[in-house]
């Protein structure tokens, strides 16, 4: 049905559950569906653009790949996925798909909401299989979801970003299913066919001649046991770890993306370039000394440290709130207009940082800007201010 469908929310049988005009006339294809064949499939590694400098930088995602996104409740997870639709549209003219897999009816309602305030769910098209249907459902939304990802890429010849939220849900309806079904359970209860039944799934999302199905996944870690077979498996397939950090948020720090625990297999100087890989190498080193004098000034204050170390500790403030970014779908509520920022901006600005080319600007500055090209910006408009303000006083 093409763009018929962008903007609209159904279940796994393909049927409208927005309460608006149904779609009945549109085509049916089966949800099982081979992976398209190696010969097919582009074989180049490519970095797929997000617009956001922490990814971009730390863990750029592959065109054609699959990324783990880690967060809790309440640490922005909901706001980084509507940012990476937006700047889908913007940067690719392709289209967006969230497949929620177990989703609560709440979550669902809450999401579809805030898309639709935010202005990406004209973009987009919704899928879901919510917690109180049959594992079934759960099971097969997600093969529902790529069957229409497919379509996008093969027949219209987009690029598609495909969001599922959770895929740990998956693995557990298939448990469900297999319980059902009398088999006899393998590790920790686990269905014995869930490798299987996870490639079936994660290896349709590739990229192709016509275009790529780009894949961002919430991945929920069961207690924390990152050697649980439903974590292993699933790691075997990501290409990029983004992970968000509860203390950036309560620090004001958005993206709350801890660049030091978030990583990708493309971060390599083969893929993304000499410049690019030293530099990121040279951000971690700074930020993860930084980590590590944090005691030493709680306990002793910055004046205690060596010269060089107070050289680090101001470079990796810059760089903490360099890597913070307005987003375009929160404009109404910070009141700072969003900023897609190009890779090149996002390098030299980190270049430029560690350079020590801000060495007398407050870490403030680069609080929520777009290149570091606003840095000189902020403080021209600033050092106005501040002569109207004495020209008022006197």
């Amino acid at each position: 049905m093409g763009k018929r469908v962008l903007g609209r929310m159904f279940n796994v049988f393909g049927d409208t559950i927005d309460n608006a005009e149904p779609l009945d006339d549109g085509e049916r294809r089966s949800i099982h569906r081979e992976p398209p064949p190696l010969e097919q499939q582009a074989t180049s590694a490519e970095v797929f653009h997000t617009g956001i400098k922490v990814i971009d930088l730390l863990s750029p995602l592959e065109r054609g790949g699959k990324a783990g996104l880690f967060g809790g409740a309440g640490v922005g997870k909901t706001v980084l996925i509507m940012e990476l639709i937006n700047n889908m549209v913007g940067g690719y003219e392709g289209v967006s798909l969230f497949c929620g897999i177990g989703e609560r009816c709440r979550e669902g309602e809450e999401l579809y909401r805030e898309m639709r305030d935010s202005g990406v769910l004209k973009n987009t098209v919704m899928l879901f299989g919510q917690m109180n249907e049959p594992p079934g459902a759960r099971l097969r939304v997600g093969h529902a979801a790529l069957t229409m990802a497919e379509h996008f890429r093969d027949d219209q010849r987009q690029d598609v970003l495909l969001l599922m939220d959770n895929i740990f849900r998956f693995i557990q309806a298939g448990m469900e299913v297999s319980g059902l079904m009398g088999r006899l359970p393998s590790r920790l209860g686990y269905q014995p066919t869930l490798a299987t039944e996870l490639a079936g799934l994660e290896e349709r999302i590739c990229n192709t001649a016509t275009g790529a199905i780009t894949s961002v996944q919430a991945v929920y870690v069961p207690a924390d046991d990152f050697t649980d077979p439903a974590a292993v498996h699933t790691f075997g397939h990501l290409s990029s770890s983004i992970v968000l950090s509860r203390k950036k948020a309560s620090q004001g720090l958005y993206p709350a993306i801890d660049p030091l625990q978030s990583g990708s297999s493309m971060l390599v100087p083969g893929v993304v370039g000499e410049r690019h890989y030293r530099l990121a190498q040279d951000m971690r080193s700074t930020l993860a000394e930084y980590e590590e004098l944090k005691d030493i000034i709680a306990m002793l204050g910055m004046q205690e440290l060596s010269r060089e170390d107070r050289m680090v500790v101001r470079r990796a403030r810059q760089l903490e709130r360099f890597l913070t970014q307005p987003f375009f779908v929160t404009e109404q509520f910070t009141g700072h207009s969003g900023r897609m920022v190009s890779m090149e901006k996002a390098l030299d600005g980190a270049e430029r940082i560690l350079n020590d080319d801000f060495a007398d600007n407050p870490e403030q500055d680069f609080y929520m800007i777009g290149g570091v090209d606003e840095v000189n910006k902020r403080t021209d408009d600033q050092d106005d201010g501040d002569a109207e303000g004495a020209e008022e006083a006197a």
